[in-house]
């Protein structure tokens, strides 16, 4: 295994008893991480991988006793301390991400539709992660197993997560006064989605903005920035308006960091017929609108660079895996394997790379191990 990833799951605590351990923990993990990014998505699958590649496995790892069960492999991920791992993980991805200012951090929550047990009565899990949409990596994830449960895994996740210099960017779901205060005690500043869990403060600055926008914004101090995008038939234009003027809203002073309002506004023209929705955010950011429209994007790309290729290309919410604690680590796994694929530089899409790495050994090498 590469240097890094050894380096920095080298600590992770082997849940088997010592009369159990017939193969090598950091084998098993390896070969996981390599039938992943090879293709495999189950247990059977990563099995029948080491049986084809074992002796590729072997350039990288001992294997002094093959290759080991489906059942040996599913036993041991389900039993892995899945903090421990995420904590590993995000260890592993601020070593190797590039130190960018003004880095966008989206946070947002992502449910894995297949884990859902049945049997058990356990529910599907849910997973908070954090996207860095310049660096294009997964920098951690917090497992929950609720949607509504983001307000307590939310904090979790940041705990792991450098914010110094960068825009934390959240839905209204993470909309709380103690996250907005923990982004800004870790040294970074937020742009959050606001809606009606904020119901005062919200209509109040749904008020602000439908009187400013109706006298076109005269004498209101803002910045203002617009995009048109054209294609396949579709005109869309999206302004974005942001203001450091906050004297008439309710509790501004109960909110760290923040410093402006913004609305986005976004029309979609296609045929004779045209939708226009509008969403509201505090910021702790200054009233420079392009800055804000970055921030935004960055936040809605997370649902195409991050959730669209899990379930697509990597298969999560076909996935039947439910057993212990193996939906959460494979989760995680599934986002190191993007980090790795993010890394290697060629132009080509993330499909063409996982399919080339199923059968091009040099490659699938130079994929995990640089």
């Amino acid at each position: 295994m590469t240097n890094s990833i050894q380096e920095h799951f080298s600590g992770l605590e082997d849940p088997r008893v010592e009369r159990n351990k017939r193969h090598g923990f950091m084998d098993i993990l390896l070969l996981v991480i390599c039938a992943v990014t090879g293709g495999a998505d189950g247990w059977e699958a990563i099995e029948e991988f080491g049986k084809a590649k074992l002796e590729w496995l072997r350039q990288f790892a001992p294997f002094a006793n093959g290759v080991p069960s489906h059942d040996c492999i599913a036993s041991l991920i389900s039993r892995l301390s899945v903090k421990g791992f995420q904590a590993c993980f995000a260890n592993w991805t601020a070593a190797i991400a590039q130190t960018t200012g003004g880095e966008v951090i989206a946070v947002d929550g992502k449910t894995a539709k297949g884990s859902r047990d049945r049997k058990r009565g356990r529910a599907a899990l849910h997973m908070v992660s954090a996207w860095a949409n310049t660096n294009r990596l997964v920098l951690g994830q917090e497992a929950t197993a609720e949607k509504s449960n983001e307000i307590t895994a939310i904090p979790k996740l940041l705990e792991l997560l450098e914010l110094t210099g960068s825009i934390v960017t959240i839905d209204a779901m993470g909309c709380q006064r103690e996250i907005a205060a923990q982004i800004v005690n870790h040294g970074g500043e937020y742009v959050l989605a606001l809606k009606g869990n904020q119901s005062a403060l919200y209509e109040a600055v749904k008020d602000f903005f439908a009187v400013a926008q109706a006298g076109e914004f005269a004498g209101v101090e803002h910045d203002f920035y617009e995009e048109v995008d054209k294609d396949h038939g579709r005109l869309e234009t999206r302004r974005y308006w942001i203001t450091e003027e906050l004297q008439t809203l309710p509790n501004t002073a109960q909110w760290m960091g923040l410093r402006s309002i913004g609305l986005v506004e976004r029309s979609c023209l296609i045929g004779e017929t045209e939708t226009v929705e509008q969403r509201l955010y505090l910021n702790a950011i200054a009233a420079d609108a392009p800055r804000f429209a970055h921030a935004v994007r960055g936040h809605w790309g997370v649902e195409n660079r991050l959730h669209w290729r899990l379930d697509v290309v990597f298969g999560e919410d076909a996935s039947r895996i439910c057993r212990g604690n193996a939906p959460a680590i494979m989760t995680a796994i599934r986002h190191l394997c993007l980090n790795l694929f993010e890394r290697e530089p060629s132009s080509r899409r993330l499909a063409q790379k996982r399919r080339q790495a199923a059968w091009d050994d040099d490659y699938r090498a130079k994929v995990v191990f640089g």
